[in-house]
């Protein structure tokens, strides 16, 4: 009977053993190579392209996609396995700071998916897991006893090593064995009592791992630094003046209200190995939605932002919303671009704003390219300043009465990732427009705390779509309308094959033509609640995306 019951535990384990080898699994020089048939880091890799070099799947082949697995996550905590019951025999591997007394389960998968040797690591709030990327079953499952506080979604993780390092909504950065699951060390990122969260999938830069943190009251924004082998702080940069003598103070109008400024890090951003910067984009000012007690610019919110990864000291900066009271992050991930300006080759980086307009500038100098429009309805700028940034028309600041504002406060882009495919030199990203109405509450000249002080209407009924756009104009190459009026929330994938994938915000996963804007193919999963991604195993492309708690693979037949 011993060695009945021998014999199950070893067949139960065994498969866990030969996808969970020990040794490095990602090293920092491998996430410096392109995106191919692994899916490494959160963009796939550092360039933010989200531009696959796999074309098993093609313009002719993608019609004969099909379902290969589905499964729904399981968030339960489970202590072992039971041969006489047959029972689970993954352990769910415990951390935190809480008691464990409470349980925040978000219920969507909301950031990208790392996929290394057939294997997949995957987050929500609170959870990370390891699974098969061959169909789907869970290797290990880890939890974190949270203290609390805004589950809003997981962006995703980052490989250092033999690491898995994520964040968690209480402000920790944890580190995880990634063979098994196995805590290594935990950091404190940001204050939970100053009602900090984070959600920003890590950026692993050599030993160093960078992070972000978010906030809707009136606290300072920061991107900071850790050591990827102990958790050990190495520095901090903070979004908005913090001291007499900072840049950018003087676009405020003291240092308290700079330093309770936000510009928050939500989303991760692109590295440049060519220069050492780690470009981001940074959050809205606080107050977000009464800005009658901070005039001036308010720099560095709103803003792309270059920062050295060795030094922590930013090397320039371009603010898409100067002076924002819509809540009109930049806090969108640029795209790395090495395209041609007026006959000459240029490194540069471009991003299509929350705020409706799209811009390219020089990636090592900052300095500005091109600035147009890509929203059919944005209204709330009255001019484009000489430096390229959009100059902010007051009378569409929300007002007793009522002032009709475009876009509507999700933006016209949002934390959804676009895509760059050098092929065709196309920069593709959501187009979601709309209106509202917006009525001052708080008419107090000090302004109102974090979100406050406004109250707002959609109305009116406006087509989205799903735009290709030429990076050295900002125009518009083709665009497919998405009839309805509705947002639509899903990020881009491109490959070498000349295709695109997003969703469609009426259920369906699509498939364009990259060139021309061509519907080739469509399977009708739900909404998307994370951006799309491709890698290899066993020589067979996989297609992977989330619709709430479940995943969707797909393979040719």
């Amino acid at each position: 009977m011993k060695n009945l019951i021998l014999l199950i535990l070893l067949g139960c384990t065994l498969p866990i053993q030969l996808l969970a080898q020990n040794g490095v699994v990602v090293s920092p020089d491998e996430l410096l190579n392109d995106l191919d048939g692994d899916w490494r880091s959160y963009s796939g890799d550092y360039s933010g392209k989200r531009y696959s070099s796999l074309t098993q799947i093609d313009k002719d082949t993608v019609k004969n996609l099909t379902l290969a697995w589905t499964t729904e996550m399981n968030f339960t905590t489970r202590s072992g396995f039971d041969p006489f019951t047959g029972s689970s025999n993954i352990v769910t591997k415990i951390g935190g700071e809480g008691r464990g007394d409470i349980d925040i389960t978000s219920g969507s998968l909301k950031g990208s998916i790392l996929e290394v040797n057939g294997i997949l690591y995957v987050t929500s709030p609170d959870h990370a897991w390891a699974m098969d990327a061959r169909d789907g079953s869970e290797i290990w499952h880890y939890h974190w006893e949270t203290l609390g506080g805004t589950h809003i979604g997981s962006r995703g993780s980052a490989i250092w090593n033999d690491s898995l390092l994520f964040e968690t909504p209480d402000n920790f950065l944890v580190s995880v064995n990634i063979h098994t699951g196995e805590e290594n060390w935990h950091a404190e990122i940001a204050s939970f009592e100053l009602q900090y969260f984070s959600t920003m999938a890590p950026i692993v830069v050599g030993n160093r791992v960078i992070v972000g943190t978010g906030n809707d009251l009136d606290q300072p924004g920061f991107t900071q630094a850790f050591d990827a082998s102990t958790g050990e702080l190495l520095w901090r940069f903070y979004s908005v003046p913090m001291n007499e003598g900072d840049p950018g103070l003087d676009t405020w109008p003291s240092l308290d209200a700079a330093s309770h400024g936000g510009g928050n890090a939500w989303v991760p951003g692109v590295y440049d190995p060519e220069t050492d910067l780690y470009i981001f984009g940074t959050g809205n000012p606080t107050p977000a939605y009464t800005g009658v007690s901070r005039p001036g610019d308010n720099l560095f919110t709103c803003s792309l932002v270059a920062v050295n990864v060795t030094t922590g000291e930013m090397e320039w900066y371009f603010q898409t919303s100067p002076h924002d009271t819509h809540d009109w992050d930049s806090a969108q991930t640029p795209i790395l671009i090495d395209g041609i300006i007026d006959g000459q080759p240029r490194k540069l980086v471009s991003t299509a704003s929350r705020n409706g307009y799209f811009f390219t500038v020089d990636r090592v100098t900052g300095e500005h390219i091109a600035t147009n429009l890509y929203s059919t309805t944005a209204n709330w700028s009255s001019r484009i300043r000489e430096n390229g940034s959009p100059e902010p028309n007051p009378i569409k600041d929300a007002t007793i009465a009522g002032s009709l504002v475009s876009p509507v406060e999700g933006g016209v882009a949002n934390w959804q990732p676009p895509a760059f495919n050098p092929d065709t030199g196309l920069f593709y990203t959501q187009e979601n427009n709309g209106y509202n109405m917006l009525y001052l509450t708080d008419p107090d000249p000090r302004g109102s705390m974090g979100l406050g002080g406004k109250q707002r209407d959609e109305i009116g009924d406006v087509d989205s779509a799903f735009q290709a756009i030429d990076y050295k104009t900002g125009k518009a190459v083709w665009r497919h309308e998405w009839p309805g009026g509705d947002g639509v929330a899903a990020g881009v994938l491109t490959t070498a094959s000349g295709l695109v994938f997003t969703g469609d915000g009426r259920n369906n996963m699509v498939a364009f033509d990259a060139e021309n804007g061509d519907l080739l193919w469509h399977t009708r999963i739900g909404n998307m609640t994370n951006p799309p991604q491709t890698f290899m195993v066993d020589d067979r492309q996989y297609l992977l995306v989330a619709v709430r708690d479940r995943l969707f693979s797909f393979v040719m037949y």
